[in-house]
């Protein structure tokens, strides 16, 4: 009966299970922290902050989940190998969930911060394996980005700071940025060629490394010079121009009728939108939640909700194709955005608005998500796949 259990579909890949309770945990996070803001639901005993929760939980819990998946399942297509699965795949999903239980749960702060730092070490001894052993060298960098956000999470438990939650969130935007880099240009070109148009993916190895490298520069810049120092504002300058120059060749003017690229270069543009957001912030000209939230809604919940439908959709053989679902999670996921980002920059009288609202969007958007793709992630992938 276990055996038979652990081979059911939702255990064959990691994107699976990962963006399922991902996708369910944007939903009750989202919905427990507008509660915890209006007073109807008591904060979240670890930090007893109801900011520091929904920051810590929507970066180390909602978003790891995300990039757990799909690395998990990235890692086993880059190097031919077994990553978890089955039990193994089963043991961490129940170590990411204990995670969110500790930080709901009446137990010790210690006790609730073991439990919370274990998953992302035991996810990188996942994927350490196979690329090891197949001396897959170029996405070693990867384990180097876990072992820097699990660094931030540790100092964010000891501290409690939020410039350590704003270094965390520079990692996961190298993660992006690397990722990225692969992924965008390379859909881009097979999409556009798909719609008869010809054109050609632009070799950019230099401006991406330079690009990933002012990210990891900027990383260290908050973590020992904090958010405002002049070096953090040039340096976060500087990653937006590396960052929009490659982006001019990712032939952004000819993707808005295609909603799974232009899903994920909206994701882009939100980081580079973001880390000059962070520039002006640094130098005194802007606040630097407009920035954070760039980031953060923008190009984090704008690029995993766009992968997380692409990659469900690719790995169990389904036609890669924009559904109405799919379509309508994606502008619902820009307008939170955009009312999280614009709104308290231009009208902050009506702050508690524009969060609502965008939280409301947020929790629609991956509601949408969960209806469209639940099935595709519980059923086998079809006949081929």
């Amino acid at each position: 009966m276990r055996a038979r259990f652990f081979s059911l579909p939702f255990f064959e890949h990691g994107f699976r299970p990962f963006f399922l309770m991902g996708a369910f945990y944007a939903v009750m996070a989202a919905g427990v922290w507008i509660l915890q803001l209006r007073g109807m639901a008591p904060p979240a005993p670890p930090f007893g902050d109801p900011v520091l929760w929904h920051a810590h939980e929507m970066l180390f819990g909602f978003t790891v989940a995300i990039i757990a998946g799909f690395l998990l399942t990235a890692v086993a297509n880059w190097t031919g190998g077994e990553t978890a699965r089955g039990a193994h795949l089963a043991a961490l999903c129940l170590l990411w969930t204990a995670g969110r239980a500790a930080m709901v749960a009446d137990i010790p702060y210690v006790a609730a911060a073991v439990i919370d730092l274990a998953f992302i070490p035991a996810l990188a001894a996942g994927l350490a394996v196979p690329l090891f052993r197949g001396r897959n060298r170029r996405n070693y960098v990867f384990l180097l980005m876990l072992g820097a956000l699990f660094l931030s999470n540790l100092m964010f438990w000891i501290y409690q700071d939020r410039t350590v939650l704003y270094s965390g969130i520079i990692v996961v935007m190298a993660i992006i940025s690397a990722v990225g880099g692969r992924i965008i240009p390379s859909f881009t070109v097979a999409g556009l060629r798909r719609e008869g148009m010809d054109v050609r993916q632009t070799d950019q190895y230099r401006t991406d490394m330079a690009a990933l490298a002012s990210l990891f520069l900027l990383f260290a810049a908050i973590a020992f010079t904090g958010m405002d120092s002049a070096i953090a504002g040039v340096l976060a300058f500087s990653a937006a121009a590396l960052h929009g120059l490659r982006h001019l060749h990712y032939h952004p003017l000819k993707v808005w009728r295609y909603p799974l690229l232009w899903s994920l270069h909206a994701g882009h543009l939100w980081l580079i939108a973001g880390l000059a957001m962070l520039g002006a912030a640094a130098f005194g000209l802007a606040p630097v939640s407009p920035g954070i939230h760039a980031l953060t809604a923008g190009a984090i919940g704008s690029l995993t909700l766009s992968m997380m439908c692409r990659v469900a959709l690719g790995h169990t053989g389904r036609i890669m194709q924009a559904g109405t679902g799919t379509k309508l999670s994606f502008l619902l996921m820009q307008g939170a955005v955009f009312i999280r980002v614009a709104g308290p920059l231009f009208a902050p009288s009506h702050y508690m608005i524009w969060i609502e609202g965008s939280a409301l969007l947020w929790i629609l958007a991956f509601t949408v998500y969960l209806t469209g793709y639940a099935p595709i992630l519980l059923r086998r992938a079809v006949a081929g796949a």
